[in-house]
């Protein structure tokens, strides 16, 4: 009796020390119109980090503009005081080479499950980075069985934001606007200073600090058995989604794991539902096939998503009835069907709603990680081991007869981030009949991330899914091809049958030139304009990104520089990101956007840019946004699958073979075949005698490289790429994305020759 008004007066002394988030933030998490800032985030994890010897707070990095990225690990207070034993737990587990399998259930026995919770990467989901202010003072506080089941046999990781640069820009634009009639809508920039959504669409191009920082700090140092990523989606139909997932899955993910989010995402969504919370999907909307969102599934660990329907920001709403969407993939959300049992079909939604929902889910998951502690520690071990023991293909070899050298190193640098094991031959050897120089590369698969490299090094077949049979094609949740050598333009060899060759493990590759030594420009370098209108986009955010790394000085130029005229005395070349043509001309809507940030180029706009060219400047348009110069100058070229539905044509983010025009000057220094990056991009037919240069043409068959393609016929024989006269100047249209999310480097060649005069 009295050992147990001890541990309550304890209990209550350490719930009375440590703060709540109402005395810290000053409002309850999830309240109306409430939002955090990253700095009072931050310094109410370092408060509970003072004030409970429950957690620990690092910093794992700053972000691109320099805030502090911190991980909390929560855990019972004697699980802490050893972190750097269960650090190398996780590592003896992770590589079943140096542990067997007897000295495997050793460590078992005595370690814990390791799982990380990360918050906000998209900044406008403004709800998680909340939850995790308030489940992080719950399970230092509450003393409930669960959670005291799960701080003992659980070392968790909580990352309460991937892109604190976003929380408060959104933050910002949402106090800035908070009692307006434009209270809730989406900031006029990206929430990422280059990248914005596509922030975790970078899971193995690693090109953002923050990437990078989660990666070399947390991912690849504690190997967490599961990540769990916290999502918003859109209003109207799930309140929320949990695994399983959708077809396809990635065949170089390990069925265990698939079969263990699986099994975990309903028992997420069992939990929801007895909470009765409504509107829980499962196997619905998102797929399991890109490692650029799927790096853990790569690397022996469990991926979970979850998405909440989200308010409009932090502002509630109502939704009728009738605002129900009808269809949606996997589920009809007017309906119950096994994968959505209680549909939710209207009322009001608060951000509140939100907090609730993931606070019961990450409850749920946390729980069963503890109590299925040994199955997933046990299933980490064996899903690496089986990992270690592929034989098909046995290894991947990149030899050092290149074209180029940089790229080459690029693709290096990028698996070795990725923790894939290279190894370097000594002296010249043979495999799978042909003879490789010294100094060539070896990737054997015999390694617990060979998945990684699998993936990434081989082309994609991803499958003919359609809605019905000779119907329309289901659209994947992102793109279907992540093929590295074709998108770097390197020649790297599959080895089907083992091969003897003396080697040692490389783990730098300095000896090879840099990347950014191709792109440099002879002579005066030309003067860049990169377009950036009112209405963010991403790809020209990528562009930014792709032209200060490689040492591209360049304006941004934004409408009223546009409208006052006088380019060609400013510029050399003006490049427009992959943008709609309606975007480029009107903008925003009047009434939808404080008046500043309303419309777009307009009449006026064209005619300068028209001007521009017809002075001897360079008008350069990337994929979509060639149909604005399409439109606006009356090119002698059209789109020829403009308007083709998607079951006669379909590209949703492939790599296409095309053949250059080698006697252009926008081919200099590049093979005469390579891969483009296609996403729903237009494909040019032109006249015969119309004054226009192909110089990229998809060949009369055998278009897709790598992917998925519908009507291959559409596009063969016809060009990728053409440049048009207009008066002394010259419109090029990049029917691609050049510098698609920085990693489409071979191509990003053809755009920096086209900025040169």
């Amino acid at each position: 009796m009295i050992r147990a008004l001890v541990l309550l007066a304890a209990a209550a002394w350490a719930r009375a020390a440590v703060p709540t988030p109402e005395s810290h933030f000053g409002f309850a998490m999830g309240t109306d119109r409430k939002l955090v800032a990253w700095s009072q985030t931050v310094d109410y994890f370092q408060a509970l980090a003072k004030s409970s010897d429950r957690i620990v707070v690092r910093e794992i990095g700053k972000s691109t503009e320099g805030r502090p990225m911190i991980a909390a690990f929560i855990s019972a207070p004697e699980n802490l005081k050893q972190l750097a034993r269960f650090q190398q737990n996780q590592k003896a587990l992770a590589d079943p080479r140096k542990t067997a399998p007897e000295q495997a259930e050793k460590v078992i026995a005595g370690h814990k499950a390791v799982v990380m919770i990360t918050c906000s990467i998209h900044s406008t989901e403004v709800a998680s980075t909340m939850t995790a202010v308030d489940f992080a003072y719950r399970i230092l506080t509450e003393e409930k069985a669960k959670f005291r089941a799960i701080l003992r046999d659980v070392i968790f990781i909580l990352v309460p934001s991937q892109n604190p640069d976003g929380v408060d820009i959104v933050k910002r634009w949402y106090d800035r606007t908070l009692g307006t009639p434009y209270e809730g809508t989406t900031q006029p920039e990206l929430y990422q200073k280059y990248v914005g959504h596509d922030n975790n669409r970078d899971w193995y191009i690693f090109s953002q600090i923050e990437t990078r920082n989660l990666i070399s700090q947390l991912h690849n140092v504690w190997h967490p058995q599961i990540v769990y990523d916290v999502h918003q989606q859109g209003t109207n139909a799930s309140r929320m989604f949990v695994p399983p997932w959708l077809d396809p899955i990635d065949p170089n993910v390990d069925s265990l794991l698939a079969q263990s989010a699986n099994l975990i995402g309903m028992g997420m969504a069992y939990d929801l539902t007895a909470a009765g919370r409504k509107g829980v999907a499962v196997n619905a909307s998102y797929d399991f096939w890109t490692p650029g969102r799927h790096y853990q599934a790569y690397h022996g660990r469990m991926r979970i998503l979850s998405e909440s329907a989200s308010a409009r920001l932090a502002s509630p709403i109502t939704v009728t009835p009738d605002q129900i969407r009808e269809t949606a993939p996997g589920y009809l959300p007017r309906e119950r069907s096994w994968n959505y049992l209680e549909p939710w079909l209207g009322g009001e939604w608060h951000v509140g709603d939100i907090v609730t929902d993931q606070k019961i889910a990450w409850e749920s998951l946390l729980w069963q990680a503890a109590m299925r502690r040994e199955d997933l520690l046990r299933n980490f071990y064996q899903v690496n081991r089986r990992a270690a023991q592929r034989t098909s293909p046995e290894a991947f070899v990149i030899s050092l007869k290149q074209r180029d050298l940089g790229l080459t190193r690029t693709l290096l640098e990028t698996l070795a981030f990725g923790a894939v094991e290279i190894e370097k031959a000594v002296d010249a050897f043979q495999a799978g009949g042909k003879t490789y120089p010294q100094g060539s590369y070896v990737i054997r698969m015999q390694q617990p991330w060979g998945a990684f490299a699998k993936t990434l090094l081989e082309r994609q077949k991803y499958p003919d899914l359609r809605l019905y049979p000779g119907g329309p094609p289901k659209q994947p949740y992102d793109v279907t091809a992540h093929t590295l050598p074709l998108l770097m333009g390197v020649d790297v060899e599959p080895v089907g049958i083992k091969f003897d060759a003396k080697t040692q493990r490389a783990v730098r590759f300095d000896d090879l030139p840099a990347v950014n030594q191709w792109f440099k420009f002879p002579g005066t370098a030309p003067r860049v304009a990169l377009y950036k209108s009112h209405m963010p986009q991403m790809d020209e955010g990528w562009t930014r990104w792709v032209f200060e790394t490689l040492g591209v000085t360049y304006t941004s130029l934004k409408n009223d520089a546009v409208l006052a005229g006088g380019l060609r005395a400013k510029f050399d070349a003006i490049v427009f990101p992959d943008q709609s043509a309606a975007s480029i001309h009107a903008g925003y809507r009047r009434g939808s956007m404080p008046e500043e940030f309303v419309g777009g180029l307009g009449e006026r706009g064209a005619a300068a840019l028209k001007e521009f060219a017809e002075q001897g400047g360079s008008l350069i348009f990337l994929n979509a946004s060639c149909e604005y110069a399409m439109e606006r100058f009356s090119l002698p070229v059209r789109n020829a699958v403009k308007g083709l539905a998607s079951k006669e044509y379909y590209v949703p983010g492939s790599l296409l073979n095309v053949k250059l025009n080698m006697r252009h000057r926008l081919a200099r220094g590049l093979p005469e075949e390579l891969t483009v990056w296609n996403e729903e991009s237009p494909v040019f037919s032109v006249a015969a005698d119309a004054p226009v240069a192909s110089v990229a043409q998809y060949p009369a068959s055998g278009v897709l490289a790598s992917g998925w393609l519908l009507g291959e016929r559409y596009a063969a024989g016809k060009s990728a790429l053409v440049e048009i006269p207009l008066g002394k100047g010259r419109v090029i249209l990049f029917g691609m994305r050049p510098q698609y999310r920085a990693q489409s480097y071979q191509t990003m060649k053809l755009l920096f020759n086209a900025l040169m005069p």
